[in-house]
């Protein structure tokens, strides 16, 4: 008795001496005053030496989609840390050597959280928030009871991923973290253990009733048993594993064989579904009359200790198990974001992932859905267009284009889409600077053999670029494109007579029209049809001819292709092209992706040198001389002459002197 006192007066001096600032500590020995803690290898004063801490960063670029192994993580491995460097669309997996999904298997992303595998718990984190520029991790405390693979799902460049575990050396001590301390135990044999012994007699009636005990079987407690043994209905029970501690009465009653523990029922099961616990409840009952006793009355020590026993193993109802929203798609105005809504199920205390139509008793929840931060900044257009920077030609002009807020406030251009920016500056036309009608000379036949005709010529208003009046443009005045003439009467001759022309095939741009050509003779009032041969000796007029009823646009002309700039071994040459009207005047409406090349390629051929008829080869075997390098004499550059000639021509004509 007094050792348990000075037991309890020592422990009570310590406590007091712990909470009292200034205190002795304890160190991780448990002995007073130690300073001793346990480093980074899990070892009581170690130096860290007992261990080897493995870590890298995986920087590898990846190409293909899918599957990419980051890192092999070793059996009894410790301290584990997988971290993205930053943020990306890609995603970590895990998986164990025996093929075993862990987190992101088959495509299948899960949510963050716990997960068991290797034989610890991983804790899978994955940052979402907007302004957060973490990635994601994998994190557990280990030790890992197998090999496992960390992977990347990848889907844009590796940002990169950090790794780092522990893994015990050779020379590595076992971690030494003692157990933790009961209440009244003593430190490492600071404080003398308690001298107390039970007593023979109490032994062998302990002995006696666990064989009492072991010779019958536990009984369930139900409400039938309530009604057949006048015994107390226990109260709703807790479903955590019942305390086997009893505290020791101070003045306990003498215990007998009359009183034994028996089973009266269960706790409650620790969940409605998906496979829980529960315990079964031990009382102090009478022997015979199974009348429940106070505790006192039985040994504690034969108490049984309650096991745990499964209970509503029944799946779980599926759930839909709906994720976080991803961020808007866009920063501003109306955007979409996206969230993961998986179907899982709940058994032995894991979330599992299961096909969606065990859901299907449930609404789907939406997994899209429009966003939008805030109302986007527009452009605006300030000013109309100013007035051109020349009076004539081909100069600029310009407007004020501002990005304004919602509210009306004019910030920088980069909060607008400069997609969508608005021209401030464009080229304008003002016209030639000088026009003129330009006129070829008269046809020097007229349009009929006999008879009154006509003679044209063509006539085009254009760009002077010789005179320097300053006309604004070639005005009304044009001059005439036909003047009359007569080549005298007709009567008995014989010439072609040509009908009227057919419609134009066309019905804009050019096209063609068709008419009938026959030789008659004309007399004084009649026309008499002839062979053609008849007229074989006159020039046939057109059967055929191009026509033009209205513009269809501006087209693309160029003149013919200059002389190329070399005659071999590649050169270009040039042409000009010009976008007219059909007026023949310069626009700017055709389309610049049918514009015919100004530019080309031309004589890509090899040149051949001139061959002289008295520049020949003498030997068959002149090639010798070549190889020799004896074209620099005279007599071998004679004898060789058109094989030292074709060398010193491919050498730039330089040939060695001795």
């Amino acid at each position: 008795m007094f050792v348990s006192y000075l037991i309890l007066t020592l422990l009570h001096v310590q406590t007091a001496m712990l909470a009292r600032p200034g205190g002795e500590s304890i160190g991780c020995d448990d002995y007073l005053g130690s300073d001793k803690v346990v480093d980074k290898c899990g070892v009581c004063g170690g130096d860290n030496t007992g261990c080897q801490v493995v870590s890298g960063v995986f920087k590898h670029a990846l190409t293909s989609l899918g599957y990419h192994r980051v890192v092999e993580i070793p059996q009894g491995a410790t301290k584990i840390n997988i971290t993205e460097m930053y943020k990306s669309n890609n995603y970590l997996a895990l998986r164990s050597r025996s093929g075993r999904s862990i987190i992101n298997g088959n495509w299948a992303i899960d949510r963050p959280g716990k997960y068991e595998g290797g034989g610890t718990m991983f804790t899978y984190k994955r940052p979402n928030e907007i302004s957060s520029t973490a990635g994601e991790s994998f994190l557990a405390e280990g030790p890992t009871n197998e090999i496992l693979d960390v992977y990347m799902i990848h889907q844009q460049p590796n940002p990169g991923v950090h790794y780092e575990y522990v893994i015990m050396g050779n020379n590595a001590i076992s971690p030494q973290v003692p157990p933790r301390r009961r209440p009244g135990e003593p430190f490492n044999g600071q404080l003398g253990a308690e001298g107390r012994g039970p007593e023979e007699r109490e032994e062998k009636e302990r002995h006696e009733e666990k064989e009492d005990l072991r010779g019958k079987a536990p009984e369930i407690f139900t409400p039938e048993a309530a009604q057949t043994f006048s015994v107390r209905h226990p109260d709703r029970l807790s479903p955590h594993r019942p305390d086997n501690l009893v505290p020791p009465a101070p003045h306990a009653p003498r215990r007998s064989r009359d009183h034994n523990w028996k089973q009266l029922g269960t706790t409650e099961c620790s969940t409605t579904c998906g496979k829980g616990a529960q315990y079964p409840v031990f009382r102090c009952v009478h022997r015979h009359t199974h009348e429940e006793a106070p505790e006192s009355y039985c040994d504690s020590s034969m108490k049984p200790t309650p096991e745990e026993e499964p209970c509503n193993i029944f799946p779980c109802p599926a759930f839909w198990d709906i994720g976080e929203w991803s961020e808007c798609s866009k920063t501003c105005g109306l955007g979409m974001q996206h969230r993961q809504v998986l179907c899982r199920q709940v058994y032995a205390n894991r979330s599992l992932t299961v096909q969606p139509y065990r859901c299907q008793h449930l609404e789907k929840p939406e997994t899209t859905s429009t966003c939008q931060l805030k109302i986007c900044s527009e452009w605006q257009i300030r000013t109309d267009w100013t007035s051109c920077s020349v009076p004539c030609g081909v100069g600029q002009r310009t407007r004020d284009v501002k990005c304004v807020s919602n509210i009306g406030d004019v910030v920088d251009d980069e909060e607008c889409n400069m997609k969508l920016r608005p021209n401030d500056i464009e080229n304008c036309d003002m016209g030639p600077c000088a026009k003129s009608w330009f006129l070829t000379a008269w046809s020097e036949r007229c349009s009929t053999e006999c008879g009154a005709g006509v003679r044209t010529r063509a006539v085009v208003c254009m760009t002077n670029h010789v005179s320097s009046l300053p006309l604004e443009g070639c005005g009304n005045n044009r001059p005439a494109e036909a003047t009359p003439c007569d080549n005298g009467p007709c009567a008995g001759k014989v010439e072609w007579f040509a009908g009227s022309w057919s419609q134009c095939s066309m019905e804009c741009g050019s096209g063609t029209q068709q008419r009938e050509v026959i030789c008659v003779k004309k007399n004084a009032d009649t026309f008499e049809v002839l062979d053609p041969y008849e007229c074989s000796f006159l020039e046939r007029p057109p059967s055929q001819q191009s026509c033009h009823l209205k513009p269809c646009g501006a087209k693309w002309f160029h003149t013919e292709w200059s002389m190329c700039s070399k005659s071999c071994q590649g050169g270009f040459r040039v042409r000009e092209v010009r976008c007219l009207s059909d007026d023949m005047t310069l626009s700017n409406l055709c389309d610049l992706q049918l514009k015919p090349e100004e530019r080309e390629s031309c004589n890509p051929q090899d040149c051949v040198p001139e061959v002289d008829e008295n520049c020949k080869d003498k030997y068959y075997n002149c090639n010798v001389v070549v190889q020799a390098r004896l074209c620099v004499y005279n007599y071998y550059k004679t004898a060789c002459c058109a094989s030292c000639t074709r060398v010193a021509n491919r050498h730039g004509g330089f040939l060695g002197s001795r």
